[in-house]
């Protein structure tokens, strides 16, 4: 049935597009504000065709029609999508554009909606279909969205105060901050439409997507410190009224675009990265100057001052009380059989959700059982659900938001009973004494994150294996999971994020991993602040990191003899934290099954 209804929408897409005289449309998966995670009323791909990843595109023809994923969603397209309907294909290696090249006959007319793509795709993929005398054509409509009835509307959920005691800095200084820049670049305005720089800037939160407290809306920031938010007017509350002040001009999130036709004869800054290519060129059509230039929210954002720092630490130490819980509950129950993906990540909700404080997971939960462990990406559903098989590989990660902090933790742990293999033991030894080296690295001011990748893969690389993934993304403070502009990672390809220097301040995560394709994978992920590093007779300025994710690592994977002393040391005096930090917390038979995770290794 399921099938037959992707079918039927297909079907009335095409008819569709055929009345609005295009050839083919490219569907993607984004939003306005080309957010990572998008509200239901985005959800065009998913709604036509099943992928319920969080990256991907698909390109419909009148006969033709196919799926484009990267290498984390190779398995699950093809578990999600029907291959009657659609072919599969796998970027970078085989892009949308050359796969419409190669399908679409000279003169076809390939629609596109401007408002969910950056103008760097539209550049790129109009270039590369002009050369074969194909039209990439803006659409006025989005074709989905004529054949959608049941599409749901942007959510009208109040936008939220976000407290200067919670955020360490008013929204008045930051918007002067972001006005003496503008006035230091000579631009006139910038257009602030990623929705977490919308909410650090004016520190507002909000409901309207899931994973992200973030509430549906534009800035226009001016370099005399004001500013205008665009945002529909149910949302705005007399506390939010007041919150903002006189600075900030309040007006419908519908007025944006007439608002952008005003801004004719300035020079406006325009994130590449987030501003849509319908900003551009509404920009462009007002006679406007649009200067592509990061967005100047971004770096300060990232870099988190004391009180988020220590809002961090807060909601660490509490989601490391439930992550032991869950923990605790998954070693009595897992090995009698009976527990499923599915079921574990219920339980861990309902350790977060005792908490008192959790606003919502950080993102949705990866329970991954045996061969569900080898996708670094996998999201289980009703259909995918597996048992945790006892005798097995588990691994789980998961996050919440809390109004202090946001968390992301993954541990891989053994199901008893049974003892794990030789090459899961090596594998899983190798990828934490990456996560060690990661941690416990010092390095000069001016460091990249890429320049630090390879300490987190050098013992895999040493047995001629690897991970496809990166090793740390930036993490936000109560907003995204995954936040720039920081990263570590491989320089190669040209990945974002790879070459930002690292400052003292910015939270990424420490998450090196090894998959085996269908038998099981593994990661261990904790995040870390990096922090001034003092060292005896040091030259110039250095950094290191602070471990802010405290819960224990299993014990019944690792292979004690590969570790050197000073990685035991790190091993014992890290969980030597873990218990001075989360044994206060519990109690009972989960605070003696935190004793026994803590003890110290014994050579």
């Amino acid at each position: 049935m399921l099938m037959q209804t992707h079918e039927a929408r297909l079907a009335r897409l095409r008819e569709e597009l055929k009345r609005q005289q295009l050839d083919g449309f490219v569907v993607p998966i984004s939003d306005e504000h080309m957010s990572e995670y998008v509200g239901a009323y985005a959800q065009r791909l998913g709604w036509l065709t099943g992928f319920g990843g969080s990256a991907g595109s698909a390109v419909v023809l009148a006969n033709k029609a196919a799926m484009f994923v990267d290498g984390r969603y190779t398995q699950q397209v093809r578990e999600q999508v029907d291959g009657q309907l659609y072919e599969y294909h796998q970027v970078p290696a085989s892009p949308p554009a050359a796969w419409i090249g190669a399908q679409a006959g000279e003169g076809a007319r390939i629609g596109y909606d401007p408002w969910l793509h950056t103008q760097g795709w539209v550049e790129q993929t109009d270039k590369a279909l002009t050369k074969k005398g194909i039209a990439l054509v803006p659409v006025e409509r989005n074709p989905i969205d004529a054949v959608w009835d049941d599409r749901p509307a942007p959510s009208l959920a109040p936008a939220l105060v976000h407290a200067d005691e919670q955020s360490g800095r008013s929204s008045a200084d930051k918007r002067a901050a972001v006005g003496e820049w503008l006035k230091d670049e000579g631009h006139d305005a910038a257009i602030i439409s990623a929705l977490d720089s919308i909410a650090w800037l004016l520190n507002i939160r909000g409901s309207d997507v899931d994973r992200t407290p973030v509430a549906l809306s534009y800035v226009i920031a001016h370099a005399d410190g004001t500013a205008e938010l665009f945002i529909a007017p149910e949302k705005v509350t007399p506390e939010l009224t007041r919150h903002l002040g006189n600075a900030v001009t309040v007006r419908a999130r519908g007025d944006f675009e007439g608002a952008l036709a005003g801004l004719g004869g300035k020079q406006v800054a325009v994130d590449p990265s987030f501003g849509v290519a319908g900003i551009f060129k509404a920009l462009r059509d007002a006679g406007a100057e649009a200067v592509a230039v990061r967005d100047p929210t971004i770096l300060p954002r990232a870099i988190k001052n004391p009180v988020e720092q220590a809002g961090h630490r807060a909601a660490q130490a509490r989601d490391g009380a439930a992550i032991v819980k869950f923990l605790h509950w998954l070693a009595v129950e897992a090995p009698k059989g009976g527990e499923t993906e599915l079921s574990a990540v219920a339980a861990l909700a309902r350790f977060r959700d005792e908490t008192g404080c959790l606003v919502d997971n950080s993102f949705d939960t990866i329970s991954a059982a045996g061969p569900h462990a080898a996708l670094p990406h996998y999201r289980v559903d009703e259909d995918s659900n597996l048992p945790i098989e006892p005798g097995s590989v588990y691994l789980c990660d998961s996050g919440g938001q809390y109004r202090d902090g946001t968390t992301d933790i993954t541990r891989t742990v053994w199901i008893g009973p049974g003892e794990p293999s030789a090459e899961q033991k090596d594998r899983f030894t190798r990828v934490l004494k990456g996560h060690i080296a990661l941690a416990r690295a010092r390095f000069p001011q001016g460091t990249a994150g890429s320049q630090l990748d390879t300490l987190a893969r050098q013992f895999l690389w040493d047995a001629g294996v690897d991970y496809a993934h990166g090793t740390g993304h930036g993490v936000g403070s109560f907003l995204s999971v995954h936040e720039g502009p920081q990263r570590i990672a491989k320089s190669a390809g040209g990945q974002a994020g790879t070459d930002q220097e690292l400052f003292a301040g910015m939270i990424l995560s420490n998450e090196p991993g090894y998959y085996k394709p269908g038998a099981f994978g593994i990661r261990t992920e904790n995040l870390i602040l990096t922090v001034p590093a003092e060292i005896a007779g040091a030259e110039g300025d250095w950094l290191g990191f602070e471990t802010l994710t405290f819960a224990p690592i299993d014990r019944t994977l690792l292979d004690h003899a590969l570790l050197t002393r000073e990685e035991a040391q790190w091993w014992n005096a890290y969980h030597a934290q873990v218990r001075a930090l989360l044994a206060p917390q519990l109690d009972g038979a989960v605070l003696a099954w935190l004793e026994e995770a803590c003890a110290p290794l014994t050579s």
